[in-house]
């Protein structure tokens, strides 16, 4: 091999390299949930990262929101077909939620899955500073979030990404 047909795939290598690292510069990367602990209405403490090797839903929501209370049952659908499969559904409601409105739609909806008070904003804020509701993460196990919207979610799109990670663990 010629000199120069060495320094061109020397060139080429170098072009390559320089590419993948200007392209990994762009790439937001993954977003790892934060390590936060909270207590739920129900009086139990969960530490986040206890909850990795499980697949994690947490929705911000309010008692007083129209979308999040029309949301409910869907999540609630989603925790009776998914939560014996490793499915760990968690809603956190806004600080300015009122305790005895989110006791009281916990009860009239019938809500299985756990809920938690922000009364001190330091979840939302921990999260990105959550202000809107509904605002929805979807958590792998490994604790990343890999989904995010702010607004109702679609439903079936919702389903199909929780039976892919839970495939994907073997449940």
């Amino acid at each position: 091999m010629s000199r120069k047909q060495k320094n061109k795939i020397y060139i080429l290598a170098l072009l390559f390299i320089l590419s993948g690292l200007a392209l990994y510069s762009f790439y937001p990367g993954i977003k790892m949930a934060p390590d936060v602990s909270f207590k739920t209405i129900s009086n139990k403490q969960i530490q986040l990262n206890q909850l990795q090797g499980k697949v994690l839903l947490i929705s911000f929501w309010a008692s007083n929101c129209p979308s999040c209370l029309k949301e409910i049952p869907d999540i609630i659908s989603l925790y009776q077909e998914y939560h014996q499969r490793g499915l760990e559904i968690i809603a956190i409601a806004m600080y300015y939620d009122r305790p005895n409105y989110v006791v009281e739609t916990r009860k009239n909806y019938q809500i299985p899955y756990d809920i938690a008070l922000d009364s001190s904003m330091d979840l939302a804020t921990a999260f990105g500073n959550v202000a809107l509701t509904p605002t929805t993460f979807l958590l792998s196990p490994q604790g990343e979030i890999i989904y995010q919207i702010t607004g109702s979610f679609d439903l079936q799109a919702m389903q199909t990404r929780i039976q892919t990670l839970l495939t994907q663990q073997g449940n």
